[in-house]
């Protein structure tokens, strides 16, 4: 019984994260983000997909906190705009109503 759950989460979290990786590059701003994104952008979004596979309870609040972390730590490291990065972050965050869908 306990592994059948699991699977299901497993299963069930992998398909959120299908569909958040669709959503940024294929939703209803996905070709204007695909022609204006950098390489770091993209990195930093499979940094975040990546991180949400290990959270155990995903939440919207704990999703806003991993991208501020991933985000912040991009401003350190690598060399992007203040206004690019915003975006970026934004956009994550808003994807956030769609991934929830997906979690339901």
């Amino acid at each position: 019984m306990k592994k059948t759950g699991k699977m299901m989460g497993a299963g069930i979290g992998m398909a959120a994260l299908a569909a958040a990786g669709a959503y940024f590059l294929y939703g209803k701003k996905g070709a204007g983000n695909r022609e204006r994104m950098a390489g770091w952008a993209l990195q930093l979004k499979g940094e975040v997909l990546e991180k949400m596979e290990k959270l155990k309870d995903l939440d919207q609040e704990a999703y806003e906190k991993l991208v501020d972390e991933t985000a912040a730590r991009y401003v350190r490291v690598k060399r992007v705009s203040a206004a690019g990065l915003k975006n970026i972050t934004a956009d994550l965050k808003n994807a956030w109503a769609h991934i929830g869908e997906q979690l339901r």
